[in-house]
């Protein structure tokens, strides 16, 4: 029975985290533009994710409870991109790819550096959900951002808690997911909130 919901546990992970972003992604290209994503709070979700990766390999971790975050990470350089090609300057994205392949390198020197960076995560991660908030709040309009998208990144979170308590226990992780569970939640929420509100204005 454990094993079984281990199974549908990750693998359901991965198929929602191989669609994760695509929603968010289709809204940008059919809008051609990327009104309502905030900037800051995908370069702090690319930083939290790599630094997950990250750690998960340091440890070797089963390969299964991590497997999609180079979809993920793979999904918000996409938007990256999207974002600077719509606001015209492509170019603009080089510095922070090379900062984060900087990162990846820089992070395994010492033990104490991936240590410290893993528990600096949870607060980049939270920071990132934040950024998202701040700039809903202050534009009281959902733009592109996708409901959908956060719902996922909602269920995957629910389902890590699960995954982890049955394999690593690790605390820092567990926690991570937890707080990454209500703010994906509350996100959610507030996306839906601005676009009923947008849809009654028109």
């Amino acid at each position: 029975m454990e094993t079984a919901l281990l199974g549908f546990c990750n693998w359901s992970t991965l198929c929602a985290c191989a669609a994760l972003k695509l929603p968010q992604i289709s809204a940008v290209l059919a809008a051609r533009s990327a009104r309502g994503l905030s900037l800051p709070s995908l370069l702090l979700e690319l930083a939290g994710f790599l630094v997950f990766l990250r750690y998960q390999c340091y440890y070797e971790y089963p390969l299964l409870t991590y497997l999609e975050y180079p979809i993920l990470i793979a999904q918000d350089l996409i938007l990256l991109l999207c974002i600077f090609h719509f606001k015209g300057n492509v170019k603009r994205a080089a510095p922070y790819v090379a900062l984060f392949v900087t990162l990846w390198f820089v992070l395994t020197l010492q033990k104490w550096i991936i240590d410290l960076a893993i528990n600096l995560c949870t607060f980049i991660s939270a920071a990132s959900k934040f950024a998202q908030l701040q700039d809903l709040w202050k534009t009281r309009d959902s733009g592109v951002v996708s409901a959908l998208t956060c719902s996922l990144a909602s269920y995957t979170c629910a389902t890590r808690i699960i995954t982890t308590l049955m394999t690593t226990n690790d605390l820092t992780i567990l926690t991570r997911f937890v707080i990454m569970l209500a703010l994906n939640m509350w996100v959610t929420a507030t996306v839906l909130r601005y676009r009923k509100t947008a849809v009654k204005a028109e």
